[in-house]
């Protein structure tokens, strides 16, 4: 992946900011000093592209701030070869972060026109996950069960259909709340019926819409 020298320094600058914010996990901070963001916004936002913020993407949603997307997959723990379903491709950002850390990534989008985006941004860039187009608040049970599952979106509740995709031993990192915040939680399949919940930080996501999510209005 050829480097542009003009985003050189802020993508470090950007790595120094998450360490001082309490990402800990270097190769989660290794992952998100190397991928292009910049690549995955419209030029007119370049200037921002390694600001710790969200940006617009189109179509209502955002590409995640970096420290949300190093939060969440740190809190996953992943080790190489865990199969991980992201909720939310948008921008392939996260999904980028999660291969970095040599997971086996299944990932869903209910944009289409987002999904190809993803897709073809995943392909220039040199990385291979399998992507679909559909309700993410379903999870994607043909290659269940999960080492971990991590949710781009706000939910009104935890899905059902998540929890039951987990391996034992699988985590669900997901934010739940109202449309003004969210809590992050992480759920930790114990054994076929037991689950621990802890509450981590409040953030604030554009709102996971779906069958077991908010409704389209």
């Amino acid at each position: 992946m050829q480097q542009d020298r003009r985003f050189v320094r802020p993508r470090k600058q950007l790595v120094e900011l998450l360490k001082e914010k309490g990402i800990e996990d270097q190769r989660v901070l290794n992952a998100i000093g190397k991928i292009p963001r910049h690549k995955l916004i419209d030029t007119a936002l370049h200037s921002k592209a390694y600001n710790d913020t969200a940006l617009p993407i189109g179509m209502g949603q955002t590409i995640s701030q970096p420290f949300t997307v190093a939060a969440q997959t740190e809190l996953l723990a992943i080790e190489p070869g865990d199969k991980i379903l992201e909720i939310g491709t948008g921008s392939g950002y996260q999904c980028m972060v999660l291969c970095e850390l040599g997971a086996e990534v299944y990932s869903v989008e209910r944009h289409k026109d987002l999904y190809h985006r993803a897709k073809e941004a995943l392909r220039e860039f040199g990385y291979t996950a399998m992507l679909k187009v559909g309700d993410g608040t379903l999870g994607w049970s043909t290659y269940a069960p999960y080492d971990g599952i991590v949710v781009t979106a706000g939910a009104p509740v935890v899905p059902d259909d998540l929890v039951q995709q987990l391996d034992i031993g699988g985590r669900l990192v997901i934010p739940v709340g109202d449309d003004e915040k969210q809590m992050m939680l992480r759920i930790t399949r114990v054994s076929e019926n037991e689950y621990e919940r802890e509450e981590l930080s409040d953030f604030k996501f554009v709102p996971l819409i779906g069958e077991k999510g908010w409704g389209e209005g």
